[in-house]
C-alpha cells in the first residue's frame, strides 16, 4: 500500500507539471496572437473576419525575421484550409501584389488613403497568409546588412520552413489543418522548393504538424532553357518582334550560359528598345502606368528577362498606392510592422536583393517530379497575355516532364465565357486564363477565384 501511494504521489506531481507546462505553452502562443492582432487598418471598411501580423524570427544569430499578415476566413475559419501565398521578384512583397492588389480582402485607394472590399477576395474560401520573404523584402528585415547582398533560393526555402514551423507554434488552431501554398512569378522557385523542404521535413513525423496537400502557381519560372525558348516565341507569336530579330535571339542567345554574348544581349536590347514600343510586358494589351514608365526600378526589373529569369510582379498603378499606404506611421503601428526602425522606406520590391541574388537553380522540373511521386496537388496556371513569364514558356517547361494526359484539352468557362482552357496530368493540372497577364488575379479576378475554389475543391474546371 506505501509503494502504490508513493507510486500515485509522484504520478500526480508529474501530471501537475505536465499539464502546468502545455497551459504555459498554450497561454504563451494566445497571448502572442493578441499582440499581433490587428484591430482595424486606418481607412478599412468594416469585416467580420480576424486578422493577425507581426514578425517570426527565423535566424536567432543573424536577426533575421519574416513579416507576415494572416488574413482568415470570412465564415468558418476554423473548419477551412490554411494557403500561404508568396510572390516572387526575387524581392517583391506579398503584402504589395498578393494582398493589395490580387487575392486579398482589400484594395487601396488612388490616394492611399483608404481601403475597399475586393469583389473576389480568396479568403471566402481559404484562411490566407501572406509572407515577405526573404528578409529585406517589404517589412521583413536582418539584423546583418551582408544578409541582403547573399540572398538565395536555397536560404529563402530554409527560411521559410522555419517561418512556418514557428507561426504555427503561435498559432497552434492550424496545427494538422489542411495547408496549401500559391504564389507566381519567381515564387515559381519559392513553392516547390519550399514544398520539398516540407515533405522532407514531415519524414520524421508519424503526424506531422505541416499537413502539407498541395501547391498552386501562376507565371512561373520553371526551367531556363525551355523558359528562354518559350519567351522568344510568345513575342515572335504575338508579333511584338520582328522575323529578323526572332531569328537573331535563336541565332546568338545560348539559353544555358550562364552569362549571354555580346550578341545576343544586342538583339535581345533591340527588341525591347526598338520593337516592342511603349507597353506593359506584364499585360501586353493593356495601357502600362505613366507613373512608372520612366523610373529606375521598373526599367531594372524589365531589363534582361531573357537568360536571367529574375522577374517581378506586374507593375501597374496600384503599385504607387501601396507604397503610399505602407509608408505611413498610423499604418505601420496597425501592422505591427517597422517594429526595428528600419532605415529605408518600404517598397513593393527590393533593388538590392534583385541586384544581388546569390544562387538560383536552372530548372525546378526534378523538383516537380520529386513532389508528383510524393502526391500532392498540383496546378499551374498561366494568364496568356504575360510576356515576361508567358504561357508559351510554361507549357513548353511542363511537357518536359513528359507526363501522362488524363483529360484531353478543353475550355473552361467562367459563366457564359469561355474563362480560359486546361489539361490534366498524371499528376499535375495546367490551366490557362483568358485575357490576364503576369497578376492574373489582378486582371481576371472571377476567373482566377473559380480556378482557386477549383484547386481547393480537387475538381475539373468548370466545362459549361
Amino acid at each position: 500500500m506505501a509503494v502504490l501511494k508513493e507510486y500515485f504521489l509522484f504520478f500526480s506531481k508529474f501530471s501537475l507539471i505536465f499539464f502546468s507546462s502545455i497551459t504555459a505553452i498554450v497561454a504563451s502562443s494566445t497571448k502572442q496572437q493578441e499582440l499581433d492582432r490587428i484591430s482595424a487598418l486606418p481607412g478599412q471598411p468594416p469585416v467580420k473576419f480576424q486578422q493577425f501580423s507581426g514578425y517570426v524570427t527565423v535566424n536567432d544569430n543573424h536577426g533575421r525575421a519574416l513579416f507576415y499578415w494572416l488574413t482568415e476566413a470570412t465564415t468558418t475559419p476554423e473548419k477551412k484550409p490554411l494557403v500561404l501565398w508568396l510572390n516572387g521578384g526575387p524581392g517583391c512583397s506579398s503584402v504589395a501584389y498578393g494582398a493589395s492588389e490580387e487575392i486579398g480582402p482589400f484594395r487601396i485607394n488612388r490616394t492611399g488613403s483608404s481601403l475597399y472590399l475586393n469583389k473576389y477576395p480568396w479568403n471566402t474560401e481559404a484562411n490566407l497568409l501572406f509572407l515577405e520573404s526573404p528578409a529585406g523584402v517589404g517589412f521583413s528585415y536582418t539584423n546583418t546588412s551582408s544578409n541582403l547582398k547573399d540572398s538565395g533560393d536555397k536560404r529563402t526555402a530554409q527560411d521559410a520552413l522555419i517561418f512556418l514551423i514557428r507561426w504555427i507554434s503561435r498559432f497552434p488552431q492550424y496545427k494538422y489543418r489542411e495547408f496549401y501554398i500559391a504564389g507566381e512569378s519567381y515564387a515559381g522557385h519559392y513553392v516547390p522548393q519550399l514544398a520539398k523542404k516540407i515533405i522532407d521535413y514531415n519524414k520524421s513525423y508519424s503526424r506531422p504538424i505541416i499537413n502539407f496537400k498541395g501547391f498552386i502557381v501562376g507565371n512561373a519560372v520553371t526551367d531556363n532553357y525551355y523558359d528562354n525558348i518559350g519567351t522568344v516565341t510568345f513575342w515572335w507569336t504575338h508579333s511584338m518582334i520582328s522575323d529578323q530579330t526572332y531569328k537573331s535571339i535563336l541565332k546568338y542567345c545560348n539559353f544555358t550560359a550562364e552569362y549571354s554574348s555580346k550578341e545576343c544581349d544586342e538583339a535581345v536590347n533591340y527588341a525591347m528598345n526598338h520593337e516592342f514600343g511603349d507597353i506593359d510586358q506584364y499585360s501586353i494589351y493593356t495601357p502600362f502606368c505613366m507613373q512608372l514608365r520612366n523610373e529606375t526600378t521598373r526599367s531594372l526589373r524589365l531589363k534582361n528577362t531573357l537568360l536571367r529569369r529574375r522577374v517581378s510582379g506586374y507593375d501597374p498603378c496600384t503599385e504607387n498606392y501601396a507604397e503610399k499606404y505602407y509608408n505611413r506611421p498610423d499604418v505601420q503601428k496597425a501592422l505591427h510592422a517597422n517594429i526595428t526602425g528600419i532605415p529605408y522606406k518600404w517598397t513593393a520590391c527590393s533593388d538590392i536583393l534583385i541586384k544581388n541574388w546569390n544562387d538560383s537553380e536552372d530548372s525546378v522540373l526534378p523538383t516537380y517530379k520529386e513532389l508528383i511521386k510524393a502526391g500532392l496537388r498540383i496546378w499551374v496556371f498561366s494568364g496568356d497575355t504575360d510576356s515576361v513569364v508567358p504561357v508559351t514558356a510554361t507549357r513548353f517547361s511542363l511537357s518536359h516532364l513528359n507526363l501522362p494526359i488524363k483529360t484531353p484539352w478543353y475550355p473552361w468557362y467562367s459563366g457564359n465565357q469561355v474563362g480560359g482552357w486546361t489539361e490534366l496530368y498524371q499528376g499535375l493540372t495546367f490551366a490557362t486564363v483568358r485575357g490576364a497577364g503576369h497578376e492574373v488575379p489582378l486582371f481576371q479576378p472571377k476567373r482566377a477565384y473559380i480556378l482557386f475554389k477549383s484547386f481547393l475543391a480537387g475538381r475539373e474546371l468548370p466545362k459549361s
